[in-house]
């Protein structure tokens, strides 16, 4: 998959348009079938994203996300998308109209066929919908597919409902929408070493900038560690027993597991939320409580 930082000229693609921030069922859908008409007519499959949310205009770069932009190039890389249109999107584009930014698209990249899913609007003021890319098909001569909701359980699966699922710790209702348990990556970095002391051994992460926050406490994890899953337990929060209360860190204490991997980059995927995160009188009475978690992993 080539990635391109610019609308430079191409011709005859089949486009995917769409933020598609966590790459849920709904993404997937508008994305194959961008990929299904590409192969079926002899063309090259397409994706126009943006490294930013254009809501982060408005909110000052505040918006969070459900996964990272290189996690967003590994998904599309496997759907077998052969471009992507990887672009900022900026305060010219935030007030080009939806007409002129259709225009500028099919002009420079000559679509055959453009995919958007059933809500996904383009240009300022969301002044380009559905309406507009059929008005406008054959004078640029493209077909088009508005691809419908996709549900489960009779809801709609849309990525601010994912979020609004990982704010609150449920996990399994966001990986029905998402078709993946979430999960973050990151290099494991030294902590201040007290898990060691009570027979528990960590693997700190920096939760990463602008993804989602899920709420402080303990969960069932699973660990993926140069090619290996191992079970783990998570710790996400403040540390209130040992008196940490500054910047939010993931300690993972990876079962089975006892190799040095400071630096190396291990990703972990959160599977249900055990308990709140809460203070201890003691570290005994925390290695206690460790003890009972990891028997929620069975």
């Amino acid at each position: 998959m080539e990635i391109f930082n610019d609308f430079n000229e191409q011709k005859n693609l089949s486009v995917a348009m769409g933020l598609f921030d966590g790459m849920h069922k709904g993404h997937k859908k508008v994305i194959k079938n961008a990929v299904k008409y590409a192969r079926k007519n002899n063309l090259k499959s397409s994706v126009i994203t943006f490294r930013n949310s254009p809501k982060s205009l408005i909110n000052n770069d505040k918006s969070v996300y459900i996964m990272t932009i290189s996690e967003k190039i590994n998904f599309l890389r496997n759907l077998g998308i052969d471009y992507m249109y990887l672009v900022d999107f900026t305060e010219d584009l935030s007030k080009m109209s939806g007409n002129d930014y259709l225009k500028m698209i099919c002009e420079k990249l000559k679509p055959k066929m453009i995919t958007i899913g059933y809500n996904h609007t383009f240009g300022y003021n969301n002044s380009g919908k559905s309406d507009l890319l059929k008005e406008k098909s054959k004078d640029y001569g493209y077909e088009y597919e508005i691809v419908k909701p996709v549900k489960v359980r009779k809801n709609i699966v849309s990525s601010s409902a994912i979020k609004d699922f990982l704010y609150t710790g449920n996990f399994k209702s966001a990986k029905d929408m998402l078709g993946y348990d979430f999960y973050i990556k990151g290099n494991v970095v030294l902590g201040n070493q007290i898990g060691r002391k009570i027979g528990f051994k960590t693997a700190n992460l920096y939760y990463p900038n602008h993804i989602v926050n899920i709420p402080s406490g303990v969960y069932k994890t699973i660990v993926h560690v140069d090619g290996t899953d191992y079970k783990g337990i998570a710790n996400f929060g403040v540390k209130p027993t040992l008196g940490v209360n500054s910047n939010k860190l993931l300690e993972v204490h990876i079962v089975d597991f006892d190799e040095n991997i400071y630096g190396q980059s291990i990703k972990v995927t959160f599977i249900d939320r055990i308990r709140d995160e809460r203070k201890f009188n003691s570290l005994e009475e925390l290695k206690q409580q460790i003890e009972r978690d990891i028997e929620c992993l069975e």
